[in-house]
Formats: structure tokens, C-alpha cells, sequence
């Protein structure tokens, strides 16, 4: 910039050149400063705060509140603005435009880019922006804040997309069960969505901003035990956008099951016990459990503190089914426990996973300080019982002393013990099985009580019998004997033992025979030996006999036999013997070879070996043959060939068994001439064949009486025949119950057919005998009392009497024997119940019978009669005196009463003596009826719904309170308006869902008519409330409004009047509606305050006197904002310049001008310049100069344009004021 000013010598330069200078040298000097701009050339801020969309398309200018740029104190500069850093992707572009004194940034996207701006990949981009003068060494920077702003571009998405959960079947209404949870990515309203159920669900509610699932219905684990449910979650913009289409679906799987809710609940009522209660009750429990199902059952209510002796027990009895009552399981040792006990007692349930209730403490007081302590009669009992004894067979009688009522015996575990049993009632202890003494000796048994605090010791001597037989060591013997054996030989030995001791188990031995045998036993050692010659010829060849063993016992020996038997070993000790000897016959001469002459037999009574033949002399010319086999006798070689025609042979022939010889016989055989008779042969018999057949005879006659013998039985060692009762044995018997320890009842008479002791026969009751009041005597059969009897206890026994013998085995018979026990009137009458109770209605009328009592006598006749009465005062009940029917008697209120206890005495009608009795309670609670409606809680509601809520959410839940009971409490609800079915009602919970969708436009108020019925019978009640929604308006403002241009250029005239019309600026918008009206306002810009903008019209007028000198332009930010719920709005800059009017008269530089001129100057010589402006623009150059005065003789003339002062005449030194002036020419 050159600034020229012309002055005169001398004088001093005027002010506004001065301030002109300054300037430009401050300029100079700000130029050599890098990163810097020059005084006046800089941008109006630092950092720019701007926004614009994301995904925007392509040339698109960011939008910013205030003006971006630089003020041009020089409008002849050419600016140009650079993006020099944070934009590495590309996205936007600088823009340079100029209005008036100002260049504005415009930064916009680019064009061609295929990347496009996500705010949600990077929602921020801060610009650092270059300005500069193009030829000028001007430079400026400033950052560029640009925010993204979002756009709802992204649906909601579920994580994770599948839910499962479990609730218990009795779940309470308005639970929360779930909670599905998605994300949208989008920030603000774009990022708001609903979540709601796909399908209509009536069982569950889903909150529609927490995706809260919520259960609005009553589970039924019966009818469904798993839902499947579809959640959405749809973008709050949907709908506003005009897209209802899905946005993301999740899927919930609730599983339905009894889940074990509750634990159990404890109550206890202690109670004190009668000293004569044979079971004393100390209290009674009740246990309560909310779940239902198995859940809601209990498995047990224990003692589980308190009790170290074991000593109560919890009976589950009473006519609830939850009800115990804690018992003694044993004699309580109160001794050791003066002050009662402390029982820690905890119930749980069936459920699944159990539940235990909280532990509960019950104090049990003694109920007895001064007792007489229990203890048994003996601590030791001595008996001896016979070792013959059955099964049965009374041992002792062990008593405690006194005798509970409870009382209870046991045997304590023990080897000894499982021979024995004992009657846990009675005390009396019988044998269990047969006895064995060789086990033992002494039997020792440990007796205690129930709670085992007592013992006593029971010791049973066995005393010995004949009760064993003697055994063999071997089932049977078996031995071999040669027969040529000497006499006195030892064949073998038998052995035997007997378990008895004494006499009783020594043993001798016989043979058991009714044949003469060769063989005798000796009766102490057992040992067999020969008696005689043994000939096996001639004898058996098997002994077979019966060796028997007997004890020396007494009253009856035992015996056993075994069966032994002996072989007779054959051994050759005879020699062949011929059957015939002595032969003699004739053969012709011509005898042809090979012909049979004759034969020879020979018998071996041994049989042991074949019997061979031999020639031993006489055939030494070899001319027979003599089969050494057969004994045939044959002609080896023709005799006529060696020429013999007439001779005699002499034969000696001999037989052997290869062992022994025959003796030697003869044959003597003649040769003749001519023919010869086929019998020339004869012999002498030697009869061996009878002989021998004779022996045979005798051996088998011998077998045979061994064999019969084998079929003979021993009547005496087998028991053959079982016990039998005497035909007289009765079938019952009656007896008083009264009858005195030890009568006799019954002598039962029994037999057996064998002998010793097979036939020996004992007694014994092997059953029935419960309560151990009968014993029968083992020897003599004797039944007798052996304790009292009691006919209300036991009024008929059923015995079983059994019978045995002593013989092995042993058999037995039994009988059954019914003993009927006669009356004695000794019994109290007795409530079926310790106490009854009865439920009733309270409008139930005069005379209605509500319930039975019974007590029972268990005496007979007019003793068991019972009579009742209601020994309570009062008279609202009474009792029918023979059946024992209680009925109303007086008008019933449950409000002024709920509940009755009454006393009922029963009582016998004994004829003589005295009358027994018995009292009862009875309690009567009075249940409502149906008298309450259902009231509303609150009793009016009122809801505000925003409009764009999905169908099917719950927008309200209403609640009653019904004091009725069971149906009459039970409440179902329904809407007396729907306003077309926009909303509905679920009957069972009270949730009011919307139906149908709102809209605010059309209708802000809903008024519903609710209605609460309960269900009682025979009437039900009801009742009305009302439940107010509101519609809340949400935002549905879509769309901006926007200018046509980011700028506008105006002018005014610098005189106008205040609300004069400038310009009118009009933006649009999308949006219809209150969304689309639009208000303008100037909120921000150097000329706010001077201008007013019309709201509506957008005309924007003076608000204050304008003056161009003061302030030539001006720039006003216009807003323009619509009426949204949230409103949107945007900006305009307005640049309104002053136009200039001749109201400003021209002004010199100064005041007073002081020039000197040299006297005679010559003509035309310049004095001064006169300088002058005017503050209006439009007449600065019309400026013209002229002297007014001060200059009569014209020494000095003025140029009209320029202002210079000239000497025009001569001068003398003199001092000229001049006045001068200027103005539009």
C-alpha cells in the first residue's frame, strides 16, 4: 500500500497520515514473523467448532454457527484457503468466497470419493487450515473443528441373540424373569429403539426400552413348561422414517419348573404330658411350605440338637398332614437333665434341591422332678435250661421295676443273643433255636430298655443231654480180605465220636446182624476181625452188614449205624479135578487121521484161570493129539501106515490151571481089525460137577440171607414216626382276664409211636403268645398263666402249640389253640382324636351339624356304653348326647368371633361302680363368605405413554385387595372401554397393553373404564376404576430447515427510518406440521440490537438509527428454528451494507492553518494545501475548494479541486487572515 501525502515545508504531517504510517509498519514488521499473519490479515478465530452429516454426498458444506474466514482490510486481496493437515483420507475440500469485506471458508466433501464419511468409524476431524494472499507475503492458519454428526444409519443388534432361563411355576406376577439387551451403534435418538415380542404373548410383558421380560400371566407348569419367545428390537427412527421392517430378533427359551421357592416354616406347641399317658406327647409341630407340588411337601422334621441320648422322636400323627408330635423314643433320663431339654428341631422338604427350614428351638420342661427310679428287679438273672429245649422254651422273665407304660426289652447285639429272643412288651425271653452245647456252655445275654440307659445281665446254664447221636467218621466202610486169611485177622477199623460229655458221648460198638458171620467187632476200639476160615468157594464172595454205635446216655441211648461192607479175595488153592478118570475104549487099524478118539474135562473150582491139558506118558510114538484146550483127543498119524494092526496105547494125561496139577488119569486104548462101535469108550464118573454145583448152592443160600437181611429196618435207631396230638385237644378255651399267675388253663396230651427218643415228646409255644401271659411246661404239656392278662389290650390269642420228639432228625407237629379272654369293666371311654377341628361357614344356619366326636370303651355291655355333653358354656353349639353330632344352636359372626374351643365329655354308663369319662377338645373356626368386593389400589391411575410405544406393551398394571378368601379372592379384570380395542386388558394380572398404536396428533387423552370381579360363589362382586393415559408427543422432527444460500448481501440507506425493510430471508423445511413452521431470529453478528427480524416472515428491518460514518456495514447471523418437540435449526449470514447520504458537511485536517510565505514571492508561489474530507463516501470526491474571506485585494487564490493556495498578487510584509471553505461542488 503506498500512501502519498503532499505537505509544505515546515509544517507538521496531520494526524490521520500519522495513523496511516504506523499501520504500515506494523504491517512490515508482522510479515517476517512465520506461522503468523500480518496485523489485519489473520482468520476471526482460532478454532472453528463445525458439523456436517455422515454418509453426505458429495459436495456437501460443512455448517458452522459463526462466520469461518478473514476479515479483508484490503479488498484487492486474492485469498485461497488449504487444507494442510487432518484430512490424510481425503474427505473434504477448502473454498474461498468473497463477500464484501469478507472471505469466507467454505469446507465441503469432495467429489469422486469413493470413501464416505462414518461417524462411527471416526466422528471427529480437526482441520488445520492454511490462508494466503496469492503475490503478497501474507500467510494465516486456523484449526478446523469439523464433528460428524450421526445419522441413524445402524439397526440394534442383539448380544447374544439367544436367552434362556428356568423360573419356578409359582413365579409372582410383575417378576422380572429376563433381560435381552442390544446396542445400536448410532448415538442420541438414532441410537433409541424399542424392544417388544414378535408375536402376541400374554404371559410375559417385555419393557420396552430395558428389555426387561416381566411375567404378566399365571404359570401352569401342567399345560406348558417352556416358551419360546421372540424379542425384536426396532429403531425408535423406523418409524418416523416410515420403515417398519425389523431391525434385529433375539430368541428367549423360559423353561416353567416347580423350583423349590420356600423353605419350610416351624411351628410348635409345647405341651405338659399326664403322668399316666403311655405315649406322652411333650409338643406338636406344624410345618408349613408355600411351594406347591413336591416342593411344598415335607420329607421329615428331625431333632437335630439338643438330644445326645437319642431320646425323642418326632411322630408324624394328627389329622393334618403336616402335623408331629415330638415322643419318647426311650425312658427320658430326666435325672441327668433336671431342667428339661432344649431340642433343636429343623424340618425339609421333598424339593429339588432340598430346602431346610430355619432351626427352631423347643424347650421340653420336666415334667416330674420326684420320680421313683427305674431300674430292673435283678442285675443279674442265673437260670439253667435243658439242652433238649426247642424252639420256645420260656427261659426267663427280666422286668423293670416300675415298669414304664412305654416300656420296651431288648437283647443287645451280641453272639449269644441270635440264639434267644425276648418279647419287647413283656420282658420274657425264650429260646430262638436248638442249643448246641459242644458250642457252648454258658450263654450270657445283655438285656437294656428302650433308651438302653438300664441292663441287666442273663446268664443260661445249658444243662447236658443225650441230645447227640454218635457220628461216623465215614458214610460207609468198604474193605478186601483174602479168603485164605488166619483166623483172627484185623479187617478193618470203624470210628466214631458223640458231642455229648460223660456218659452221654461214650460210644461202643456191635454188629448189627441176624446172620452168623465170620467176622466179630470189638465193642470199644471198633475194630473188625475175622472169626473162622474164610473159603470163597463156599462162601459169599461180599459180606454186607450194619455196624452200629451207641451212646450209654440216659433215659434213652443214641445210636447210629453205617453200612460197611467186606470183599472176599479168591486165591488158587485147588487143583483141577477130572470129571471122569479111568477110559478105555478100541479103534479100528484104519482110524483115519485127525478123527476125534475121545475127550477129557477137567474142573478148577477157583475159576480163577483156563484149564489146560496135557499127555505125559504113553504117546511116545507120537501118534495122538490131545488138544491142550478143548481135551479132545485125536489120531495124529495113520496107524495103518506104520503097520500097526494090533496093539494097546496106555495114555496118562494130567490138567493144569498153571499153577496147580491134576491128578494124572489113564486112557487105554486097544487097536482091532475091523469095524468098532462109535461108544467103544467107557469111564469112571468122579461126581466133581455135583460136588461143585453143592458148594455153588450153599454160597448162594449164604447171599441170599445177606440180602434179605438188607431188607429188615431198625424200628429202634430210625425215627420214623412224627409227635401227634391227643384227639382231645380243644380248639379254643376261654379264661377270665383275671385268672391269677400260674393257674392252670390246659394239659395238652400228645404221642409218639416210635421208641427212646424218637418217641420222647416236648411242648412248646412257638407263636402267638404276644404279650407272654401263657407258658406250657416242655415235659408235661401243662399251659399256664405266666402273666396277667388284659382283655382291652388282647381279647383273643391264637397259639401256636407245637410238639417235637428227640429223634434225628427231629420231627414236629403243631396245633393251633384260640384262647378267648374274658371282660372285667377297667376302661375309661377315649376320643377317636386327642382333638378335633372344624371349619364352618358363618351364615350357616340353626341346627346344621358340622361334625362327629367319638369316643370308644373297649369294656363290653353297659361298661363300653358312652353318653356326650358339651361341658363349655355356651350357646351357639350343642351336642346330641348319643350320636355325639355337634350342631349350631345360636346365629354365627365371624366378626365378633372367628373361633370356638369347646370341651366334650364322654362318659361310659357303668350300671355298678364307678361311671369313667374322658374330655376332648373341639375347636370351630368360622370361614367367610363372600361379603368384600375388590378394591382398587390405588383407587384411580394415571399413566403417560409416549406415542410411538409398539403394540403389546404394558403401560400400566393395576392392583386390587380382596379380603375374601379362596374364590372369593380371586380377581379377574376387564376394560369396560377399549376405545376400539386400542387397548386391552390381561383378565388374571391386570395388565393394561396397548393394542393399537398412539398418536399424538390425533388424540392426547384416553380415559379407560376398568373393572375388578372377583369370583365368588353363589354372587361375585365387583368394582370400577379409572385409569388416565396421556399420550406424550415424541420427537418427529426430521429434517432441518435450510437457507438456499449460506450468505445474503443487503443494503439500507444510512437515513432510514427505524423499521424499514431490509431483506427477507426464507428457509424451507421437510418436516410437516409444527416440525415444518419455521422462526426466524438474529441471535449473534456485529449487527445485533440494530436490526429486527419478523419471526415469522423472515423480513428482517432497522431496529436503530443507522449512520454509514459510524458503521458502513453490518453482518447479522440469521437463525431459523422449527417448532419440533426438539427443535432443529440453521443459519444464515447476512451482510447488510449502509448506503451513504449527504449528511456530513466536509471537515479540513485542520482547525488553523499557520503557512508563511516570503515577502515579494513571485506570483504563483504555493502557500498550502488545504486538506478536507467528508465523512460521506459519496461526496469525497466531489469536494471543492474557495476563499471566503480574509483576502480583500486578492493577494492569494485557492485551486477549486486540489485546495492549494497560491500567491497570486504581490506581497508586503503583512499578515493575511484568510478564511476559506469547501464543499460539494
Amino acid at each position: 500500500m503506498d500512501i502519498t501525502m503532499g505537505y509544505c515545508v515546515g509544517t507538521r504531517p496531520p494526524p490521520s497520515c500519522l495513523i496511516l504510517l504506523l499501520l504500515k509498519l506494523l504491517a512490515t514488521v508482522s510479515q517476517g514473523l512465520p506461522g503468523t499473519g500480518p496485523l489485519g490479515f489473520h482468520f476471526t478465530h482460532p478454532v472453528y467448532n463445525a458439523t456436517v452429516c455422515e454418509n453426505s454426498a458429495a459436495r456437501t458444506y460443512v455448517h458452522s454457527q459463526g462466520r469461518m474466514g478473514i476479515t479483508l482490510i484490503d479488498l484487492s486481496w486474492d485469498v485461497k484457503y488449504r487444507i494442510v493437515s487432518g484430512d490424510e483420507e481425503g474427505f473434504f475440500k477448502a473454498e474461498e468466497v468473497i463477500i464484501a469485506d469478507f472471505c469466507f471458508l467454505r469446507i465441503r466433501t469432495k467429489g469422486g470419493n469413493s470413501a464416505i464419511l462414518n461417524r462411527e468409524i471416526q466422528d471427529n476431524y480437526l482441520l488445520i487450515v492454511k490462508g494466503s494472499v496469492r503475490g503478497e507475503d501474507l500467510e494465516a492458519w486456523t484449526k478446523v473443528n469439523i464433528q460428524v454428526l450421526d445419522m441413524n444409519d445402524l439397526r440394534p443388534l442383539f448380544s447374544p441373540t439367544t436367552y434362556s432361563v428356568t423360573i419356578a411355576e409359582s413365579t409372582p406376577l410383575r417378576t422380572s424373569v429376563a433381560q435381552v439387551t442390544a446396542t445400536d451403534a448410532d448415538i442420541g435418538s438414532n441410537g433409541e429403539f424399542y424392544y417388544y415380542f414378535k408375536n402376541k404373548v400374554d404371559l410375559f410383558s417385555v419393557h420396552p426400552t430395558s428389555g426387561v421380560i416381566s411375567l404378566s400371566g399365571r404359570l401352569n407348569y401342567d399345560e406348558k413348561n417352556r416358551y419360546d419367545l421372540e424379542i425384536l428390537a426396532v429403531d425408535r427412527g423406523m418409524k418416523l422414517y416410515g420403515n417398519n421392517g425389523v431391525s434385529s430378533t433375539a430368541k428367549l427359551y423360559v423353561h416353567i419348573e416347580r423350583v423349590n421357592e420356600h423353605a419350610p416354616t416351624l411351628h410348635v406347641v409345647t405341651h405338659v404330658p399326664f403322668s399316666l399317658d403311655k405315649e406322652p406327647t411333650y409338643a406338636v409341630v406344624t410345618v408349613d411350605d408355600l411351594d406347591e407340588g413336591a416342593n411344598g411337601e415335607i420329607e421329615s422334621v428331625s431333632i437335630v440338637a439338643g438330644d445326645p441320648l437319642d431320646q425323642f422322636f418326632l411322630a408324624k400323627e394328627g389329622r393334618w398332614m403336616n402335623e408331629y408330635k415330638i415322643k419318647e423314643r426311650k425312658k427320658v433320663d430326666w435325672g441327668s437333665f433336671p431342667y428339661g431339654y432344649n431340642l433343636t428341631l429343623q424340618a425339609k422338604d421333598k424339593g429339588s434341591p432340598q430346602k431346610f427350614s430355619a432351626a427352631k428351638i423347643v424347650h421340653i420342661a420336666n415334667p416330674q422332678r420326684d420320680t421313683v427310679p427305674v431300674r430292673f428287679e435283678k442285675e443279674t438273672y442265673d437260670v439253667s435250661i435243658s439242652e433238649f429245649s426247642p424252639p420256645g422254651v420260656v427261659v426267663a422273665i427280666v422286668k423293670l421295676s416300675p415298669e414304664p407304660l412305654d416300656v420296651e426289652y431288648k437283647l443287645s447285639p451280641g453272639e449269644d443273643a441270635q440264639y434267644f429272643k425276648i418279647n419287647p412288651r413283656s420282658g420274657l425271653i425264650v429260646t430262638a433255636q436248638p442249643l448246641n452245647t459242644v458250642k457252648k456252655e454258658v450263654y450270657k445275654l445283655g438285656v437294656t430298655n428302650k433308651e438302653g440307659d438300664l441292663k441287666a445281665q442273663v446268664t443260661v446254664g445249658i444243662e447236658d443231654a443225650n441230645d447227640h447221636t454218635p457220628e461216623f467218621q465215614q458214610a460207609l466202610y468198604d474193605a478186601f480180605v483174602n479168603e485164605s486169611v488166619p483166623v483172627g485177622t484185623s479187617v478193618l477199623m470203624v470210628s466214631a465220636s458223640d458231642k455229648d460229655k460223660g456218659e452221654n458221648g461214650y460210644i461202643t460198638y456191635s454188629i448189627a446182624s441176624l446172620n452168623l458171620l465170620p467176622f466179630a467187632i470189638n465193642q470199644f476200639t471198633g475194630v473188625i476181625s475175622t472169626t473162622e476160615e474164610l473159603d470163597f468157594e463156599s462162601s459169599p464172595e461180599t459180606y454186607r452188614f450194619i455196624v452200629r454205635a451207641s451212646d450209654w446216655g440216659s433215659p434213652y441211648r443214641h445210636e447210629s449205624e453205617v453200612n460197611v461192607t467186606i470183599r472176599i479175595g479168591n486165591v488158587n488153592d485147588n487143583s483141577p479135578l477130572f470129571e471122569k478118570v479111568a477110559c478105555q475104549g478100541v479103534i479100528s487099524y484104519d482110524f483115519p487121521v485127525g478123527g476125534h478118539i475121545t475127550a477129557v474135562s477137567a474142573i478148577d473150582i477157583d475159576e480163577l484161570e483156563l484149564v489146560k491139558y496135557k499127555i505125559i506118558s504113553g504117546n511116545e510114538l507120537g501118534f495122538f493129539y490131545l488138544n491142550p484146550d478143548s481135551g479132545v483127543l485125536q489120531l495124529k498119524k495113520s496107524l495103518m501106515s506104520s503097520g500097526i494092526k494090533n496093539g494097546n496105547f496106555a495114555l496118562r494125561i494130567t490138567a493144569t490151571d498153571g499153577e496147580n496139577f491134576a491128578d494124572p488119569m489113564s486112557v487105554n486104548i486097544s487097536v482091532l481089525h475091523g469095524k468098532v462101535s462109535s461108544k467103544s469108550f467107557s469111564c469112571r464118573e468122579t461126581r466133581v460137577a455135583q460136588k461143585l454145583a453143592e458148594k455153588l448152592l450153599i454160597k448162594a443160600k449164604a447171599n441170599g440171607k445177606l440180602n434179605l437181611e438188607d431188607g429188615f429196618l431198625d424200628f429202634y435207631s430210625v425215627n420214623r414216626q412224627g409227635p401227634h396230638f391227643d384227639k382231645s385237644f380243644p380248639s379254643d378255651v376261654a379264661v377270665k382276664e383275671n385268672l391269677p399267675v400260674g393257674a392252670d388253663i390246659l394239659k395238652i396230651k400228645a404221642y409218639d409211636a416210635d421208641s427212646g427218643f424218637n418217641g420222647k415228646v416236648l411242648f412248646t409255644i412257638s407263636d402267638g403268645n404276644t404279650d407272654s401271659c401263657f407258658n406250657i411246661d416242655m415235659e408235661t404239656g401243662q399251659l399256664k398263666v405266666l402273666l396277667p392278662m388284659d382283655r382291652e389290650h388282647t381279647d383273643l390269642y391264637l397259639l401256636n402249640i407245637t410238639i417235637y420228639d428227640l429223634g434225628n432228625p427231629q420231627k414236629s407237629s403243631w396245633r393251633l389253640l384260640t384262647i378267648n379272654v374274658e371282660d372285667a369293666n377297667d376302661n375309661s371311654p377315649i376320643f377317636l382324636q386327642d382333638s378335633y377341628s372344624v371349619n364352618i361357614l358363618e351364615s350357616s344356619s340353626i341346627g346344621t351339624e358340622i361334625i362327629q366326636v367319638e369316643a370308644r370303651d373297649k369294656d363290653l355291655g353297659s361298661n363300653g356304653e358312652v353318653t356326650y355333653s358339651v361341658l363349655t358354656d355356651t350357646q351357639q353349639f350343642a351336642i346330641n348326647s348319643s350320636t355325639g353330632i355337634v350342631y349350631v344352636a345360636d346365629q354365627l359372626d365371624r366378626e365378633s368371633k372367628a373361633n370356638y374351643s369347646l370341651k366334650i365329655e364322654a362318659r361310659d354308663k357303668a350300671e355298678s361302680g364307678q361311671q369313667l369319662f374322658s374330655v376332648v377338645t373341639l375347636k370351630v373356626f368360622l370361614d367367610d363368605v363372600n361379603d368384600c368386593s375388590p378394591a382398587f389400589i390405588p383407587s384411580s391411575y394415571s399413566v403417560k405413554v409416549l406415542e410411538d410405544l409398539p403394540v403389546g406393551t404394558v403401560i400400566a398394571w393395576l392392583e386390587t385387595h380382596d379380603p375374601d378368601l379362596g374364590l372369593g379372592g380371586q380377581v379377574r379384570y376387564s376394560l369396560v372401554n377399549d376405545y376400539n380395542g386400542r387397548f386391552e386388558i390381561d383378565k388374571a394380572s391386570g395388565a393394561i397393553r396397548l393394542s393399537k398404536e398412539l398418536d399424538y396428533e390425533k388424540q392426547q387423552f384416553y380415559n379407560l373404564t376398568v373393572r375388578a370381579k372377583d369370583k365368588g360363589r353363589p354372587v361375585s362382586l365387583s368394582s370400577v376404576s379409572f385409569v388416565e393415559v396421556e399420550v406424550v408427543d415424541v420427537n418427529e422432527n426430521l429434517h432441518t430447515p435450510y437457507f438456499p444460500d449460506f450468505a445474503v448481501v443487503g443494503s439500507v440507506k444510512e437515513n432510514s427510518r427505524i423499521g424499514t425493510s431490509v431483506l427477507q430471508v426464507a428457509a424451507q423445511d421437510d418436516d410437516s406440521g409444527r416440525d415444518g413452521e419455521i422462526q426466524y431470529s438474529i441471535r449473534d453478528g456485529s449487527g445485533l440490537g440494530r436490526f429486527n427480524i419478523d419471526d415469522e416472515s423472515g423480513v428482517i428491518s432497522t431496529a436503530d438509527i443507522l449512520d454509514r460514518e459510524t458503521t458502513g456495514s453490518y453482518w447479522l447471523t440469521v437463525y431459523a428454528t422449527d417448532r419440533g418437540v426438539v427443535p432443529l435449526y440453521s443459519t444464515i449470514e447476512v451482510y447488510i451494507e449502509i448506503e451513504d447520504v449527504n449528511d456530513n458537511a466536509p471537515l479540513t485536517s485542520e482547525p488553523i492553518y499557520y503557512p508563511v510565505v516570503m515577502e515579494n514571492s513571485p506570483k504563483d508561489v504555493s502557500v498550502i494545501q488545504i486538506q478536507a474530507e467528508d465523512p460521506d463516501s459519496s461526496s469525497n470526491e466531489k469536494l471543492t475548494y474557495r476563499i471566503t474571506s480574509g483576502n480583500p485585494q486578492n493577494f492569494f487564490a485557492i485551486n477549486t479541486k486540489t485546495g492549494d493556495c497560491d500567491r497570486w498578487r504581490f506581497l508586503s510584509k503583512t499578515v493575511h487572515n484568510l478564511g476559506g471553505g469547501s464543499g460539494f461542488g
